[in-house]
């Protein structure tokens, strides 16, 4: 990976306290839906593997963030910390979004995120698999954008 001068805390090696708010702040990220911002807590060569598809660079990640929600409509995103140790945490989570059609989906899945020094990003691996769900079986109901903090995690959710 590229020498990097920028930086997002909390930085690596994390403590339990740090690694959730890592967590967090990447649910944050994401639920914004603003693939240009997302991008900036990746190194500029950061390499993903999301599904089959394996974009490399912040520019290849902004394409592929501006590809996904334009298909994956009303998105909202709850992240869970699973494990961490020195430079990596793995998370689980889930999240819900339609479709053009009004399909309605819950898509589950695990991460896991290797950091530089510098708390940024370099490698993201994600492995999701999507459940068709009907409407009334929705759990994720909070104004799109952040997930208000009151608002039940996975674990309580029981996902």
């Amino acid at each position: 990976m590229s020498e990097n001068t920028e930086t997002k805390p909390p930085l690596p090696p994390f403590s339990r306290e740090t690694a959730i708010q890592k967590v967090r702040l990447a649910e944050d990220g994401w639920n914004s839906r603003d693939p240009q911002r997302v991008s900036m807590v990746y190194t500029q060569d950061s390499q993903w593997r999301n599904r089959a598809e394996f974009p490399k660079g912040r520019a290849q990640i902004v394409e592929f963030l501006t590809r996904k929600w334009a298909k994956e409509r009303d998105y909202r995103l709850i992240k869970e910390l699973w494990a961490f140790d020195d430079n990596r945490i793995a998370v689980r989570f889930a999240y819900e979004w339609h479709d053009d059609a009004g399909n309605w989906f819950r898509s589950y899945g695990n991460e896991n995120w290797q950091f530089d020094a510098n708390g940024l990003m370099e490698l993201r691996y994600a492995s999701i698999n999507d459940l068709p769900i009907k409407e009334s079986d929705r759990k994720f109901f909070w104004p799109l954008g952040r997930r208000p903090d009151e608002h039940a995690s996975l674990s309580e959710l029981g996902l």
